[in-house]
């Protein structure tokens, strides 16, 4: 028998097979850094997850070459490419996987991974990314953006979606410890759950990136172009400052709109691997970032390159960038998702970009390394395991 972990108490000796659940498996994004340190805790354990199409070299750069265990999702029609569209078996799926064998069972879960079933004397740590964003708080954003707020389809969805938090709440008794990824999610899963959670950042691979102090005379935003990640928001308050240039790296179903919004003091770049991204941010002079986050990984990164961020004042980002208020500010803040609130955010920041040092940006930084991470984690569970076995 493999154990994914050995605890030493005062004179024992407990030895716990290891499952970690995670959602779905079809890139390399946020929650999967956090799964990658996860496993750099437990590297014995066992991997499930709904659906798993990493391709082999990701597979073996970031999960140790693991393959998930997966359910029938994985062989459904176009699952590949639609996994989401099955979104209503999704909880079906996961309460199939048999962990029964298992003493130490951890999810990663922004939807269903949490819902797996454990026994009573099994011990379910959750580290929750965040409830599901689309069943709760975020429904009627969701069901907008994608076409579904009238008609028919809108009711089937909304059913559905219905469905999926009544059955997210009773899972919630199933996990013995939560840990939620910021104080934002900390709040969600108060509000949503009923239950206390520790909070641990995700961990940010800060050593990636070096300070550059010489900035240049250009803003950057870079993420995925989709609507609630705002870009074009951003393009648009650019385009209406023709002075100020703006670089956009990304790519993503909103490219079309972004391009007709952008003026001439915008470039669009498209998608650019995170070492040409590393040398974007560690020039520019900010970074702007105007999504309401659960964390957001890219403005650490941008400090831990020495650069401000001006970013929408909600979310996790209040949690990792430092305002005009504090001693040592890393960045400003906009109170709107407007083109004006940005605009004058812009303003305000070249107004008081002197009082933001490059020193104290890469020192908010360096709070989410993945060595902090994988500590916090570790004693976290451990603690937990130490008083349930």
């Amino acid at each position: 028998m493999q154990y994914g972990h050995t605890l030493a108490g005062e004179g024992e000796c407990l030895a716990m097979k290891t499952a970690i659940v995670h959602d779905w498996l079809v890139s390399f994004a946020g929650a999967e850094r956090v799964l990658e340190q996860i496993l750099l805790c437990y590297p014995d354990a066992d991997l499930f997850s709904v659906v798993d199409f990493l391709d082999e070299s990701t597979r073996k750069k970031h999960f140790m070459g693991k393959r998930a265990t997966t359910t029938f999702i994985q062989k459904l029609p176009f699952a590949r490419s639609k996994y989401r569209n099955y979104l209503s078996l999704m909880p079906l799926a996961i309460e199939q996987l048999d962990l029964s064998s298992y003493d130490l069972v951890i999810s990663s879960s922004h939807a269903v991974a949490k819902g797996v079933i454990t026994g009573p004397d099994q011990l379910h740590i959750s580290y929750i990314h965040s409830p599901m964003r689309y069943a709760w708080d975020l429904q009627h954003q969701y069901l907008k953006e994608s076409g579904l707020d009238r008609g028919v389809k809108s009711w089937l969805a909304r059913r559905i979606l219905h469905k999926m938090r009544i059955w997210d709440l009773r899972t919630v008794n199933s996990v013995d410890e939560f840990i939620s990824n910021s104080m934002f999610i900390q709040r969600r899963v108060k509000k949503n759950y009923r239950r206390n959670s520790v909070v641990i950042y995700p961990p940010v691979d800060t050593s990636f990136f070096s300070v550059r102090e010489d900035k240049e005379d250009f803003y950057l935003t870079a993420s995925r172009l989709v609507p609630y990640k705002k870009v074009d928001l951003i393009v648009e308050a650019f385009s209406r400052l023709p002075s100020k240039k703006l670089i956009v790296i990304g790519d993503g179903p909103q490219m079309a709109e972004v391009k007709k919004l952008a003026s001439k003091n915008i470039t669009l770049l498209g998608f650019k691997d995170s070492k040409v991204l590393c040398d974007y941010m560690q020039r520019a002079k900010a970074f702007v970032f105007a999504a309401e986050e659960d964390f957001g990984i890219a403005p650490v990164e941008a400090q831990a390159c020495g650069t401000p961020v001006i970013a929408f004042k909600k979310g996790g980002v209040l949690e990792t960038v430092r305002g005009l208020d504090n001693k040592n500010p890393t960045g400003v803040f906009f109170d709107e998702q407007t083109v004006g609130s940005l605009q004058n955010a812009v303003l305000e920041f070249e107004s008081n970009a002197s009082k933001i040092k490059p020193k104290n940006c890469r020192a908010s930084a360096v709070r989410f390394t993945p060595e902090l991470f994988r500590d916090q984690f570790e004693k976290i569970v451990e603690a937990k395991a130490l008083n349930f076995f």
